[in-house]
């Protein structure tokens, strides 16, 4: 798998394209994961729902890449572990706060990773992000603002509390694995399984706690053939792709490139919405789209 990297031949403009639009397409399929995580999760099965949703892929990523995973020194392991516990805090935030919140409101309160990450790359690195990176950024942001005002943005609450300490804790993620130098020489195959391990763990260990809403198992028998489907979407590209992804790209590119490219997830969950749920953007929806697709495209002439 770490065979993806881009030989160092290539011209720079292609060579960034071939980093750029993998993530993309993890934002696309991030986007959709809202619809499919709403069609089978409820307040009282977030945390089965989680474990099945890792529990899936795991045993398959051990099985494929076990002589790695036994290569790794006890520094990786370690390095990984700690991302997945991190990972582990997002994926909790993220649920439990689009139950108890809107898809508008999270959609929105998500997208400030695009500022909240730059930022807190300056203040790691000492080095101030350009100008013209923020201004992009804060206008890729203002055209969420747009974007989601079809849905309408409802008054406060404690899920769009939930979906702001997401947001935080998908910046702190990113920047871990830019910053963790133990995890540098390791493939991103053995990573992502150690990290999604880890994550299940911790989902395995609520799940068995009292009060934490239906057990797995229970969970999964009551599933029929569209709930499978939709977990093995959240699972294989949400979730297994996804980090993998994410892992390979930000060791080729900046934590903030990374974070504005997954930062316009909030446009393929309007065009998820578009497409499967027969929703309608309005003139603010398609300005704020358009404001979202231009400072994409400007963040990355200057990031």
């Amino acid at each position: 798998m770490s065979s993806l990297a881009v030989p160092a031949a290539l011209p720079a403009p292609r060579r960034a394209w071939l980093t750029d639009l993998p993530l993309l397409l993890v934002a696309a399929v991030w986007g959709a994961s809202y619809l499919a995580a709403k069609g089978i999760t409820t307040t009282h099965t977030v945390v089965a729902v989680l474990v099945l949703r890792f529990a899936v892929v795991v045993p398959v990523l051990v099985a494929a890449g076990w002589r790695r995973l036994r290569a790794l020194t006890g520094a990786q392991w370690r390095g990984a572990a700690t991302l997945g516990l991190i990972l582990a805090g997002i994926f909790l935030l993220e649920t439990y706060g689009v139950v108890h919140t809107s898809a508008t409101n999270a959609g929105l309160i998500i997208s400030l990773t695009m500022i909240l990450t730059p930022l807190a790359e300056a203040a790691v690195t000492r080095r101030r992000p350009p100008r013209a990176f923020l201004a992009a950024a804060a206008l890729s942001v203002a055209g969420v603002v747009l974007l989601t005002q079809g849905g309408g943005f409802t008054a406060p609450s404690g899920g769009d509390l939930l979906m702001l300490l997401a947001a935080i804790a998908r910046t702190a993620h990113v920047l871990a694995m830019s910053r963790i130098k133990a995890v540098e020489s390791a493939d991103s195959l053995s990573l992502t399984t150690v990290q999604l391990g880890s994550a299940v763990a911790v989902f395995a260990v609520l799940a068995a706690l009292p009060g934490t809403g239906a057990a797995p198992w229970t969970v999964a028998l009551g599933f029929g053939p569209r709930e499978w489907a939709g977990l093995l979407f959240l699972s294989v590209l949400c979730t297994l792709f996804a980090f993998f992804v994410q892992m390979w790209a930000v060791r080729r590119t900046s934590p903030s490139r990374v974070s504005l490219l997954l930062g316009t997830e909030p446009l393929w969950a309007a065009a998820a919405g578009i497409a499967l749920a027969g929703d309608r953007l309005g003139p603010l929806g398609l300005a704020g789209a358009a404001l979202v697709l231009a400072g994409t495209a400007w963040g990355r002439r200057t990031a």
